[in-house]
């Protein structure tokens, strides 16, 4: 019997790439070409979203394929975690643009996630059968 292993890293590349040159494409546009009105600041944290996500996509899945669980992370949980860099990238900078980002809400902001996905994991690995 073969084990389970996760994705290999170029099952992820085409949607890393399209993911990164539309985000940091855009943003470099947003933030040349638009004033900060309401509009441009919502399609800069979308932008922020997709940018950061397609650049730790590969990153992602290399640690998940080269530090292995039990079971193996599918498809999903790769780019769910890839997601969940995206999105607290996107929450520091709104946080930064109220002035309200301490090291230590950062931080907890952080440790939040990683415990979410950590009990996301955890159910995961409680309904696994081999």
């Amino acid at each position: 019997m073969s084990a389970r292993s996760s994705p290999s890293v170029s099952h992820f590349l085409p949607a890393a790439v399209i993911l990164a040159i539309s985000g940091w494409a855009g943003l470099f546009f947003l933030v040349n070409n638009m004033l900060p009105t309401v509009g441009p600041r919502w399609l800069f944290f979308f932008l922020g979203v997709l940018a950061l996500t397609g650049t730790v996509l590969p990153i992602v899945a290399f640690l998940n394929r080269r530090f292995q669980s039990s079971p193996a992370p599918s498809s999903g949980v790769i780019i769910r975690q890839s997601i969940w860099v995206g999105v607290y990238g996107a929450t520091i900078a709104w946080l930064q643009l109220g002035r309200a980002l301490t090291p230590a809400l950062g931080l907890l902001l952080a440790l939040g996630l990683v415990v979410i996905e950590w009990l996301l994991r955890l159910r995961e690995k409680s309904q696994w059968n081999p």
